[in-house]
C-alpha cells in the first residue's frame, strides 16, 4: 500500500523538483521583454501617425489592434509562450498577453467545435481577469461617489 506524503515531504520534493530562478535576471527579462513590446508599439504609433495622418488618438488604436493581432498570430504558430517563457511578467502583462491568453485557448479547443470547444473554452485564462476588473472598477467607483459626495474628492 502507498503512503501519502507528509505536508514536509511534499514541500522538500518541490524544492528539489522546482528549478532554481534568479528573481533579478527575471526582472531584467520582463523589463526588456516588455519594453521591447512597448517599443514595437511605439513604432507602431509613430509610423502610423506619419504615414497615414492619423491623430494620436485614432494613431493609438491602431497600435491596440495591431499588437493583438500580433499576439495572437504568434500564439497561432507557438511562438508566443516562447517569448513568455523567456521574459515572464514582461510578456504576459501587457494587452498582448492578454490576447495571447484568450487566443490559447480557442486554438487548443477548435477541434471540439464552435460551441462546446471555443465558445465554452475561449475565456478559461482570461475570464477571471474580465470578472475582477469589473468588479474592483465598480468598487472603486462606488468609493469614488461617496468620496465626491461626502466632500472629500
Amino acid at each position: 500500500m502507498h503512503n501519502e506524503p507528509t505536508k514536509d515531504q511534499y514541500n522538500e520534493y518541490v524544492e528539489q523538483v522546482t528549478p532554481a530562478s534568479s528573481c533579478l535576471m527575471n526582472c531584467v527579462r520582463a523589463f526588456f521583454v516588455g519594453g521591447a513590446i512597448c517599443t514595437i508599439g511605439e513604432g507602431i504609433k509613430q509610423a502610423v501617425m506619419h504615414w497615414l495622418h492619423l491623430g494620436e488618438k485614432d494613431a493609438l488604436l491602431a497600435v491596440t489592434v495591431t499588437l493583438v493581432l500580433l499576439s495572437v498570430l504568434l500564439t497561432g504558430f507557438n511562438l508566443y509562450s516562447k517569448i513568455t517563457k523567456f521574459g515572464g511578467a514582461g510578456g504576459l502583462v501587457p494587452i498582448t498577453g492578454f490576447a495571447n491568453s484568450v487566443a490559447s485557448p480557442a486554438i487548443e479547443y477548435q477541434k471540439e467545435g464552435q460551441v462546446f470547444g471555443i465558445g465554452v473554452k475561449i475565456f478559461t485564462i482570461a475570464g477571471p481577469v474580465i470578472l475582477y476588473g469589473i468588479l474592483s472598477s465598480f468598487l472603486l467607483g462606488i468609493i469614488y461617489m461617496i468620496l465626491v459626495r461626502l466632500g472629500v474628492m
